[in-house]
């Protein structure tokens, strides 16, 4: 691996959208910030600033809530369910249709190759909002039997309705900033909630552009606001504030528990999608043409900037030689580079800070008794890059195995003839529980462990599998609720029981 390559340059509509002024999305207007601040945006490829943003405080958060307040009660809760689906379809089309636009920018800001977005955005981009419009019109409660002491001749009716939660303040990462503020947007939308979004202060730019596809469908003003700004100051003051009635988080856990001390000053409702150390399990019978190409797509799609990272593989003795052999020589052969260069199959951390935090890390596992088999250094040049590094023969005990890296570190972990609950108990050895695979052509055993396996998804001969339909959370420190599918609704709705006596 040499240095990376000089980067390709967008193209002239994408050129031409980032020499806009890039403000704040409040009740359908762009404006700037109250303080006036500006965030300066940077490609974390070439470490050139591509363009600056406003950056939201405590007043342009009352703002924004306002707006969002004020549309929940006006022209959006007016519409009917059809209504509300056709804007979303409509919606949807539009995030289709700017699929270029949408992945240059957010190659730009976030360093991923661009086939790589591509990917989260036919995934979960317009076909992510598609099948939330479907569950607009099949949200609805029940009649429930029941006879009330005061009913006179035992008489009643009692049914329930399903609501709106009313203001959603969304919190989101820079880690799939596009796929993030979708799977925020569509829920939202979907249950006639309206959002208060604010995208991490390192790639504000999709989460705005969003904003502008979604005023393009027809979406009325104030249902989608979007404010960037530092979570210190927006972050903390939408968390905190008494106008918001639900917040979304997807982050670290460290700050997803600061949001749950900020979040009760009105109790307001929190769903938090947080970090990860996911086991993957390998049996000696697995397909190994499939265990190593999953292994190290697991590992390291986002530069290991992936909550459900494949970072901790347990490997069976009998093939722990071949398998570990075979991931490091594909991990080795990455081809690392800005995220516009058609050849680059892995792009930068997202910033120097997030560098040298991974390279602390590698670091440590270097000094302790771990084997480092590839990777484990920085490229030099411009661009925050670190090779795909892979450490074999860790333990527990060693904190590159216990610990969330978010970067591109592997750590492999041998097992031998044991009981299944013995491999399921040094699997489930973290404070985490988001995600898991088992690799075994022997169905038996890989039912038993995938139940053994303490997370809130557990695939099996395949790794992370997720699609729109399938609940997304974590257990332990991993998060609270689920996102995607039915179960995704639920945190944007309450129900009200009415009861009727005759």
């Amino acid at each position: 691996m040499s240095a990376a390559p000089e980067t390709f340059n967008p193209s002239p509509e994408t050129q031409a959208w980032l020499a806009g002024e890039h403000n704040l999305l409040i009740d359908g207007q762009r404006v700037a910030a109250a303080s006036g601040e500006r965030i300066e945006v940077f490609d974390p490829a070439t470490e050139a600033l591509i363009t600056t943003v406003a950056g939201a405080g405590p007043e342009d958060i009352d703002r924004a809530v306002a707006a969002a307040r004020k549309a929940f009660k006006g022209e959006w809760a007016k519409l009917t369910s059809y209504e509300r689906a056709r804007l979303m379809f409509k919606f949807a089309d539009l995030i289709e249709e700017n699929m270029s636009l949408l992945a240059e920018v957010e190659v730009l800001e976030n360093g991923m190759p661009r086939m790589i977005s591509e990917y989260t955005i036919a995934k979960f981009g317009g076909e992510f909002v598609r099948y939330f419009a479907g569950w607009v019109t099949k949200i609805h409660g029940m009649t429930i039997p029941v006879s009330p002491s005061e009913a006179r001749n035992g008489e009643s009716l009692t049914y329930t309705k399903r609501e709106p939660i009313g203001v959603v303040g969304a919190i989101i990462p820079w880690n799939a900033p596009l796929a993030m503020a979708i799977l925020k947007l569509a829920p939202t939308l979907a249950t006639g909630c309206t959002i208060v979004l604010k995208p991490a202060e390192l790639t504000p730019l999709t989460a705005l552009l969003l904003g502008e596809l979604a005023q393009q469908a027809g979406i009325p003003d104030g249902v989608v606001n979007v404010v960037p700004g530092y979570g210190q100051a927006a972050g903390a003051a939408l968390s905190e504030h008494d106008g918001v009635d639900k917040i979304s988080f997807t982050g670290s856990t460290a700050v997803g528990k600061s949001i749950i001390k900020a979040s009760a000053g009105n109790l307001k409702k929190v769903t938090l999608e947080l970090g990860g150390k996911s086991p993957f399990v390998v049996f000696p019978d697995a397909d190994m043409e499939r265990v190593i190409p999953g292994a190290v797509r697991g590992a390291f799609f986002l530069q290991g900037q992936n909550c459900m990272a494949s970072t901790r593989l347990f490997v069976h003795e009998d093939v722990f030689e071949p398998v570990v052999e075979g991931i490091a020589a594909m991990a080795g052969g990455m081809t690392p580079g800005p995220g516009l260069n058609p050849g680059s199959m892995l792009g930068p951390l997202i910033s120097g800070d997030q560098r040298d935090r991974v390279m602390g890390y590698i670091e440590d596992g270097k000094a302790s008794a771990a084997e480092l088999r590839c990777g484990g250094e920085a490229l030099p040049g411009k661009g925050f890059f670190v090779k795909p590094t892979v450490f074999g023969r860790t333990n527990m005990d060693m904190k590159i195995a216990r610990e969330e890296i978010f970067g591109p570190v592997m750590c492999v972990q041998a097992f031998g003839d044991s009981e299944l609950e013995d491999v399921a108990a040094e699997a489930n050895a973290t404070i985490y529980g988001l995600s898991g695979s088992v690799w075994t052509k022997d169905i038996s055993v890989a039912h038993k462990m995938a139940g053994l396996i303490d997370s809130g998804q557990v695939s099996i001969n395949c790794h992370a599998a997720v699609d729109p339909a399938i609940p997304f959370g974590g257990n332990k420190q991993s998060g609270w609720g689920r996102e995607f599918g039915m179960e995704g609704l639920e945190p944007y709705l309450k129900t009200k029981a009415t009861t009727v006596l005759f």
